[in-house]
């Protein structure tokens, strides 16, 4: 009785105060930490009956309260502290460092792969995250990377713990639907795209076994509540996002052969979706920057003995650099994918050599942009789950601000959820609940023409710049594209002031 009482009272604060919640939505800003004050633990639960069903509810994954007591007053208690700072004292939500138990699997330098996990007791759903952080294909541009961006090369200053933000975050208001998921963060030490499985020898001065570890870790999770789960949602950022179009399918494989067969496994790429475009102004591959796509991955791939999916390998076989590239990669996938994409990556326009340096734009610079976003569109027009906005930036999902950006009158957060809802309890696709969106692409055709973009800054003064000071700065021409339009140049002004 005293349970089903702490319970009722629990539950009755969090429906009371949901304006608490909301008040700390705050465009493109991070919640503030609470000041909490300790307090008496609850009275301990009684012991679920035995045989009980036990089950599963969407979004906050409670469990039956008479099937398991224990974690669902856990998460209710969970709940209750974020709406209630003071109702209970601040847990360590960090995700916390484990190095891989097969040492034999490392980074670039031989020093030991790991993982942060943040476990979460009573959910079935894990989301593993893979970072990004660009590659090397030489000898030459490895070395130099090693020297100046050691922390993606080697394990020896990884730091104890590691918050999480964005859709890693645990808190509800800035992750409404996977706060409460278990959590794991795989740092990027291989810089291989995750794709390599050669490790360092006598002959060869680095190891690239990013496709191993991504298996090791797996491997692991399962002894550590992932053999019970319903969902495994394998997402990534950057060269993480290219690391899930690479790998989700071979995680699938890896849980099916283990007899894990109800494990649901799904991508979630988030700027990995690269083009092999003609670069802008050609250059010479002497760094990884201004090196072609299709240049450096092909060299890459020999030097870190690349692992692709299999479908793929044998749609372009010999020419296996393909399967980098979303748009050919993708049609060859079975695992559902979600794939999050700015219509103008900066990184697309890094490796193109467009560069932005704050001087104005000539006219060829400007059309190379605006045609960027036209092929990525065009290239993202089949995938049925897919959040394109017409932004100038790199990377979201790990965003605190990635609440804010819309596509169509829709968030990320909500499409994501969407997605959730479109599949059957057997993992099979159907239709999305009626308002429900999940394909979302941006249709105007300039650069932050969607007034939710990120914040853009100059970047000699620091200061915040509106959509048309962004569009003067680059050198568009405002009296040359209204005449082109047809219009008056007030009036294409006001249109791209309203992101119209």
């Amino acid at each position: 009785m005293k349970t089903a009482h702490v319970v009722r009272s629990l539950l009755l604060l969090a429906l009371l105060q949901p304006s608490h919640l909301e008040a700390r939505r705050l465009r493109g800003g991070r919640a503030q930490p609470r000041r909490t004050h300790p307090q008496p633990p609850p009275p301990p639960p009684p012991q679920p009956r035995d045989g009980a069903e036990v089950t599963e509810s969407f979004p906050l994954d409670f469990t039956a309260v008479e099937g398991n007591v224990d974690s669902f007053m856990a998460q209710v208690k969970n709940l209750a502290q974020s709406l209630y700072p003071c109702s209970a004292q601040k847990l360590d939500q960090d995700m916390k460092l484990r190095f891989l138990q097969n040492a034999s699997v490392t980074c670039n330098d031989g020093t030991q792969a790991g993982y942060y996990l943040r476990e979460s007791k009573g959910s079935k759903r894990w989301l593993v995250f893979l970072e990004g952080g660009w590659y090397c294909f030489s000898k030459e541009n490895c070395d130099s990377r090693y020297e100046t961006m050691r922390r993606l090369m080697s394990s020896t200053k990884w730091p104890h713990s590691k918050a999480g933000t964005g859709i890693l975050s645990p808190q509800p208001e800035e992750n409404p639907h996977w706060w409460n998921a278990n959590m794991v963060f795989i740092p990027y030490c291989s810089s291989d795209v995750w794709s390599g499985a050669s490790p360092k020898t006598d002959q060869s001065d680095y190891a690239f076994m990013g496709s191993l570890i991504i298996w090791e870790v797996v491997k692991e999770l399962l002894t550590q509540g992932l053999d019970t789960a319903k969902l495994l949602l394998l997402a990534g950022s950057s060269a993480g996002g290219t690391g899930v179009l690479l790998n989700v399918d071979r995680v699938a494989e890896q849980l099916r052969e283990l007899g894990h067969t109800n494990i649901q496994v799904r991508g979630l790429s988030d700027s990995g979706w690269f083009l092999d475009n003609q670069q802008y102004r050609w250059t010479d591959c002497s760094d990884t920057v201004s090196c072609a796509p299709t240049e450096a991955i092909r060299r890459g791939i020999r030097y870190w003995n690349g692992v692709v999916p299999e479908h793929c390998r044998r749609a372009h076989e010999g020419e296996e650099w393909n399967c980098f590239f979303g748009y050919k990669v993708y049609p060859t996938l079975t695992s559902p994918v979600f794939v999050v994409q700015w219509l103008f990556d900066e990184a697309q326009l890094t490796v193109d050599n467009v560069h932005l340096t704050g001087q104005p734009m000539q006219e060829g610079q400007w059309r190379y942009i605006q045609n960027l976003g036209n092929e990525l569109r065009s290239t993202l027009k089949d995938v049925p789950a897919m959040f394109g906005p017409a932004c100038l930036s790199h990377e979201l999902i790990t965003r605190s601000y990635w609440m804010d950006v819309q596509v169509k009158g829709t968030s990320l957060p909500r499409a994501l959820q969407c997605w959730d809802r479109s599949f059957h309890d057997n993992g099979k696709n159907k239709a999305p609940p009626k308002g429900c969106p999940v394909h979302l692409i941006d249709s105007c055709p300039w650069p932050h023409c969607n007034p939710t973009c990120p914040t853009i800054r100059d970047q000699y003064t620091g200061q915040e710049m509106n959509v048309v000071q962004f569009l003067m700065h680059m050198g568009f021409d405002v009296q040359k594209m209204a005449q082109q339009q047809g219009m008056d140049p007030g009036k294409l002004l006001g249109m791209l002031s309203s992101g119209s």
